[in-house]
Order: C-alpha cells, then sequence, then structure tokens
C-alpha cells in the first residue's frame, strides 16, 4: 500500500521506515531537505520517494483512494498542513493526523473534511523514538471505512501480540480483536485523539508517583532526620530490583533504572519539566464531565512548580521523559 507522509521528526522518520520495513510505499516530505533524504536513505527496498513539497507529495500518490498522514507538532503548524493538504485531496481521500492534537480541533477539521468528501482520521500515536523497533501503540478515529482501509498500514506500525500473556475472556463477544495487536477504532474522528490524551493525562500521575517515591528515599539520610533512622540508599539499584518481579514494574520504570544505571545523582538533568498539553487538555476535559482527577492535576501542576527550582524527584521526571520521547530537559 501507498501513503504519504508529512513531518519527519523524531516519529514520523521511525514510521514512514517501519512501514517500508513491512513491505508498504512512502512518500514523504519535510520543510527540511536534509530529513527528507535521510528518511529516504534508512528506508527499506528502495520503497521511500522524497517530495519537494506538499503538492508535489500529493502528486507522488496513485491509486484511487490518497492516503496522507501528518506527524507535525499539534497546533498552527499541524492546522495549517490540515488546511493545506486538506485542499488537495479528493473525495474518498484519506488525511491522517498522528500528532498530539486537541480532540475538539479534529471534530471541526473532519466536519470542513466531509464537505470535501476527504475522511479525516486522528490517531494517538504512543511509542516515542522506540517505535521503529518496538512498534507503536495507536488509538484512532474516523469512519469505520476509512479505518478498513488503513488496517494495513495501522497493523504493520503496531508492535502486534508479542511476549506479552492474552488477557481471559477477550473472546467474547463485542471486543475488538485488533486491541490485542495494539491499535485500537475508538470510535468517530476525535475519539482517537481524546483517548490518547487521557493515556497521557495518566502517564502524568504515574510519573508523578514514581519521582515522589525516589525523591522520598533519597532524601532518608537527611540531617532533618535522627542519626539513627536515616538510610544511605542507592537509587539505581532499587529501581533494577523493582523491575524484577515487582507490582510496580513498567516502562516507565525501566527507563528511570537505565537513567540512574548511568548516574544515580541525574545530575546531567535540570529537572525544569515541561508538559506537551494533553495533561492540560485532560483536566479540562474531566472538569466538563464533573469527573474528580486529584492525582492528574497534583502532577500537572508539580511540573509547573519545577520551572521555579526542583527537586531529585523532577530530575527522575525528566529523565523518563528523555527516555521515552527523547524530551530534552538536560543542562
Amino acid at each position: 500500500m501507498q501513503i504519504g507522509l508529512v513531518g519527519l521528526g523524531r516519529m514520523g522518520g521511525n514510521i514512514a521506515v517501519r512501514l517500508t520495513r513491512h513491505g508498504h510505499e512512502v512518500v514523504v516530505y519535510d520543510r527540511d531537505p536534509a530529513a527528507v533524504k535521510k528518511t529516504v536513505e534508512r528506508a527499506e527496498g528502495g520503497r521511500a520517494n522524497g517530495a519537494e513539497s506538499e503538492a508535489d507529495l500529493v502528486s507522488k500518490l496513485s491509486g484511487e483512494i490518497k492516503v496522507v498522514w501528518l506527524m507535525l507538532p499539534a497546533g498552527e503548524i499541524t492546522e495549517a498542513a490540515v488546511q493545506s493538504v486538506g485542499g488537495m485531496l479528493g473525495k474518498g481521500d484519506i488525511l491522517i493526523d498522528g500528532g498530539n492534537t486537541y480532540y475538539k480541533d479534529d471534530l471541526r477539521r473532519a466536519a470542513q473534511l466531509k464537505d470535501r468528501g476527504v475522511d479525516y482520521v486522528d490517531v494517538g500515536t504512543s511509542g516515542g523514538v522506540w517505535g521503529l523497533e518496538r512498534g507503536y501503540c495507536m488509538m484512532f478515529g474516523g469512519s469505520k471505512e476509512a479505518a478498513g482501509h488503513l488496517d494495513p498500514i495501522l497493523s504493520a506500525l503496531a508492535p502486534g501480540n508479542g511476549d506479552i500473556p492474552p488477557t481471559p475472556d477477550r473472546d467474547r463477544e463485542g471486543l475488538d480483536a485488533r486491541a490485542e495487536q495494539g491499535y485500537l477504532h475508538c470510535g468517530p474522528a476525535g475519539s482517537g485523539h481524546f483517548v490518547k490524551m487521557v493515556h497521557n493525562g495518566i502517564e502524568y500521575g504515574m510519573m508523578q508517583a514514581f519521582a515522589e517515591g525516589f525523591d522520598v528515599m533519597k532524601s532518608k539520610d537527611s540531617p532533618l532526620l535522627p542519626e539513627d533512622e536515616r538510610f544511605t540508599l542507592n537509587m539505581a539499584d532499587i529501581a533494577e530490583v523493582w523491575r524484577r518481579g515487582s507490582v510496580v514494574s513498567s516502562w516507565l520504570l525501566d527507563l528511570t533504572a537505565e537513567a540512574m544505571a548511568k548516574n544515580g545523582e541525574l545530575s546531567e538533568f535540570s529537572g525544569e519539566v515541561q508538559d506537551s498539553g494533553e495533561g492540560r487538555w485532560t483536566i479540562e476535559a474531566a472538569m466538563e464531565e464533573a469527573v474528580p482527577v486529584p492525582v492528574m492535576t497534583a502532577a500537572l501542576f508539580t511540573r509547573f512548580r519545577s520551572r521555579s527550582g526542583n527537586t531529585y524527584g523532577e530530575k527522575v521526571l525528566s529523565a523518563m521523559r528523555f527516555g521515552f520521547g527523547g524530551h530534552v530537559e538536560q543542562k
């Protein structure tokens, strides 16, 4: 299958390469010509073709249904690309936004493109810089027809069953078998990014719990404590032992252990933790629904506070963000 891909940053380039590994053909464009050249060179089997502009990319797509995937930063850049590329597509074509777009923007864009006969699909994509090898967990929204057409693309990008044991009772009626492969059609346009938004809100809370726990342990040798109650604990060893059969074992803990093995003090990280928007949007959605989310709210506010002075725990947060997404918060 052929697909156009606009945006070849940390994830876009890897998505293009992974698709070529599975026999798909990609036409790629980025405003940086060097990124286009690099992606074409990394592609397998000569299955990548570079484009010089969005218009050039669309012109190089063949077949009855043209498919274009945007992998761009949320906001004005994506908005401009949706309007530009969407205007070049015709009835029955599909435009995908795989970035971290606010789901209410998806609702508006889907309605606009529907008037032109273009299907809009929002794909919440998780996997960060590791997705090329591990695959991407994807939550997507759009029409059933578009979802069916895109299945070969999404199944190639997804991680597959891997070595994760099957969940009991998953064979009952009403459950989507694609979820076991690591991708899921969540519902109409906007629903994919909504689910990914909440996923990232949960991620904030999980990361904050790890950060606070390690901070408590790191501070156990504080001079504020009676001398006989002080422990000097090795953070790298604790992170490692928790990876081995602990209830809290997870990929976030794996990344924490990796960072601490290199430098237990995490002195290369500033601890000034940024937020990319999804945490805020999740809390806004919770307020609209009158659903209490105290953990996510506290995690977001802690990130705000970290930018005016920070703790060891916030360096742990920085290390995790760098590990899974390449977010640079280093000194």
